[in-house]
């Protein structure tokens, strides 16, 4: 698969159209599993088909693989941002997701990758478990803010089809919680993560002021990006495209020298509402002036009411023409969006 990999690297040199590389992201699954040599055989092709100034190059890993020996040859390799697949520091919680690791890896897995050298991290925490009150999501915010990562990413528990735990829904073996139990957990999320100096620069993500991602603010700032591998998304800076998340059909396609590689084009009210989409759920949210600019859409006047009605309750804050969304907004920062589409 690393072939493959670095054969669609060059095969797809030109897409980013001369633009410098900034960050590599290796996630999309366990990429810490693959051996030191082939991330460094695929670094190693980027470097050559890219114009490359890497400031921040991430790996998404789980606590159980953070060996002396991993950690070592991950530094060595130029990787300077571990994404720490954490979920939760409960061990029921942790066999019901069906983790490898246990709670007291999850506790030591930064220990031992600072010990080595590392200095960025990020915990990723799943909020929404279903119980009678807070205190277990509380326990686990509380746990993984103690560590002292500079990033935490957090996403509630979704149940989707086809999955063993949507099958145990179906079969009323599972109950989700309630809409206001997850959104009172996001408060609580947001509460706690402010508490401790975090910034909530997109709906899920809090980083430290000095440690917000790079890879993840340029992807909701618009800024184009390539993706390698099977079910890997790209976008240009106008239209999106896919590799087919079948492995079979994305090894075949490459080896008979064509590229996998399916173009979404976007219409320019597509291109207009996933402006919106992405913004809103961030920090800096999205310019008015900007859109009647690049769109030709004076949104403030044909969507004064709803804008107003939105402001009424709340979730909105306003600099000038610039929108960005309160805390009681990021709860329903899709819904938001959609309702502002042309």
């Amino acid at each position: 698969m690393a072939d493959m990999i670095c054969q669609e690297i060059k095969m797809r040199a030109n897409y980013l159209q001369g633009m410098k590389l900034e960050t590599v992201y290796f996630g999309g699954g366990t990429p810490s599993l693959l051996p030191p040599l082939l991330i460094e055989k695929i670094l190693n092709q980027i470097s050559l088909s890219f114009n490359s100034d890497w400031k921040e190059v991430t790996l998404e890993a789980n606590p159980d693989d953070l060996s002396e020996n991993n950690l070592n040859s991950w530094k060595g390799l130029g990787i300077d941002r571990l994404s720490l697949g954490i979920q939760s520091f409960d061990e029921e919680v942790l066999k019901f997701y069906n983790r490898a690791h246990t709670a007291k890896e999850s506790k030591s897995a930064i220990e031992k990758a600072r010990k080595v050298g590392f200095e960025k991290f990020s915990l990723d925490l799943i909020y929404g478990f279903p119980q009678e009150n807070h205190s277990l999501w509380k326990r686990d915010l509380s746990e993984a803010i103690s560590q002292n990562p500079g990033h935490i990413s957090s996403y509630a528990l979704t149940v989707e089809p086809k999955t063993a735990l949507g099958n145990w829904v179906k079969k009323g073996d599972f109950k989700p919680a309630g809409e206001d139990f997850v959104a009172e957990q996001f408060e609580i999320l947001q509460e706690q993560t402010e508490k401790a100096g975090y910034i909530q620069y997109e709906v899920s993500n809090f980083g430290k002021p000095d440690q917000f991602a790079l890879h993840n603010t340029n992807y909701w700032k618009g800024v184009p990006y390539l993706g390698v591998g099977p079910s890997a998304h790209s976008f240009d800076g106008q239209n999106r495209g896919a590799n087919p998340s079948n492995n079979s059909l994305y090894l075949k396609s490459l080896e008979g020298q064509t590229l996998p590689f399916i173009v979404d084009n976007l219409s320019e009210d597509e291109r207009l509402n996933e402006y919106m989409l992405t913004g809103l759920r961030t920090l800096w949210g999205i310019d008015f002036e900007e859109i009647n600019r690049v769109f030709g859409r004076d949104l403030l006047t044909t969507k004064k009411v709803i804008l107003s009605q939105m402001d009424s309750e709340g979730w909105l804050i306003w600099k000038d023409k610039n929108l960005s969304l309160s805390k009681s907004g990021k709860l329903l920062a899709d819904s938001i969006a959609a309702a502002l589409f042309v």
